[in-house]
């Protein structure tokens, strides 16, 4: 776990990387070797990323007893397995014996109720308890050799682990999902739908962009079309209050958190949730502007708005009344990340009665596409040996709050 780890970089490697964030600009983006370095990626393991909660699933991914997936994070595997009806856990996919994967594939069903590594077939029930090991001398514990356990939390519905030892406070995030994602009713869906996008860059890159939408007008032609948050605040501060009136109107209640990055509570994660209007005659996320799917949670009618909210550093959700998006960010190494984007629909939705897959998810596919394409002529420009870092805009405060966050993180303060 992150406390059991060794230092990846050296002491003078150390020096280096603390000169590097005491001569940062505040309000600038950051230096190249924070986005090319592959000793200061292994830092970003150490210090920020094993550290915070991260989102692993949408509980409907594994809906009976043994359904497992596996998670990654860098070289990192996880095991979520639905260990009872009503129970969930989060196992190292390390075997004890001599560290196979255990679980070789993205998903599947415990065979009996066992977890069988492929190597040795030392197997373990789904509570990670080792239950058959072969030929060994005694003495021999069983007992002993056990999967290692990670921490869970169930929130409506979205399965989040940490790799700390000391795991960050989950309270205010458990309670900003309670009134975010509850009130969407997503302890109540399911995947109606993932892609996973490789991007071959730097992972801070893709957060950046995530975290910023002053990109959105050049960049995202139909996201703009149908989202007010791709306007400056100065534009949309009427038509933003005119969609706070029709959810008040509607009985619907989401209230801002804003505790993202540094402005976290002290030993707590990370949360920030805030609500933005859809453009007028828009109700959802599609082509045409109208519902897709069945309306979910508290919405008995669409008020015009969508739910942005955030938990840690690297798991992002986008909420409408018909349907969730959920954006995972996957850091596989220094100049490579994965990004899987999941759709949720109502737990009762039909596909092909209630909702038509291409059209659910053509906004945030070609929304994607676009990212990956931006992101990655981000990390050809600062592999640039001239690159020099440059000012972040009126438009960026998110993105330039994740940077003051992650370099705190990172000189371990």
């Amino acid at each position: 776990m992150a406390g059991d780890r060794t230092e990846s970089v050296p002491p003078d490697q150390s020096a280096d990387l603390a000169r590097r964030i005491a001569r940062h600009r505040p309000g600038h983006a950051l230096d190249r070797a924070f986005y090319t370095d592959a000793g200061i990626f292994e830092r970003d393991l150490d210090r920020m990323l094993l550290k915070h909660w991260f989102l692993a699933a949408h509980a409907s991914s594994v809906p009976r007893t043994g359904d497992f997936r596996v998670v990654d994070l860098g070289a990192e595997s996880i095991i979520i397995v639905r260990s009872a009806p009503a129970e969930i856990r989060a196992l190292l996919n390390v075997c004890r014996h001599r560290g196979s994967r255990v679980c070789t594939t993205a998903s599947g069903r415990a065979t009996a109720g066992r977890l069988t590594c492929p190597y040795h077939a030392w197997t373990y029930g789904l509570d990670g308890r080792l239950l058959v090991a072969r030929e060994m001398p005694e003495p021999f514990d069983r007992s002993d050799f056990g999967l290692r356990s990670l921490p869970v939390r169930v929130v409506e519905g979205l399965i989040f682990t940490t790799f700390a030892r000391e795991p960050l406070d989950f309270a205010s995030a458990e309670a900003a999902l309670t009134g975010s994602a509850g009130v969407h009713g997503w302890a109540k869906a399911k995947v109606a739908h993932s892609e996973t996008y490789s991007i071959n860059a730097n992972w801070k890159l893709a957060i950046e962009n995530y975290m910023e939408c002053y990109h959105c007008q050049p960049a995202h032609p139909e996201f703009s079309k149908r989202h007010v948050y791709a306007r400056p605040a100065a534009q949309s501060e009427a038509i933003e209050r005119e969609g706070r009136r029709r959810a008040d109107a509607l009985g619907i209640v989401i209230a801002d958190v804003d505790e993202y990055g540094e402005s976290s509570r002290p030993g707590g994660e990370s949360v920030s949730v805030f609500r933005s209007a859809l453009n007028e005659g828009v109700d959802s996320a599609t082509r045409d502007g109208r519902r897709i799917a069945r309306l979910m949670g508290a919405f008995g009618g669409h008020d015009g708005n969508s739910t942005y909210f955030d938990i840690g550093p690297i798991s992002d959700f986008l909420a409408y009344a018909d349907h969730g998006v959920i954006y995972r960010f996957i850091p596989r190494s220094v100049l490579h990340t994965e990004m899987e984007v999941i759709w949720l629909v109502h737990e009762d939705a039909v596909e092909g009665t209630d909702y038509d897959v291409a059209q659910l998810t053509w906004l945030w596919k070609t929304t994607s596409i676009e990212d990956k394409r931006i992101v990655e002529h981000n990390q050809a420009g600062i592999n640039s040996r001239f690159f020099e870092p440059g000012p972040y805009s009126s438009q960026e405060p998110y993105a330039r709050r994740f940077v003051d966050w992650y370099l705190r993180e990172l000189a371990g303060n």
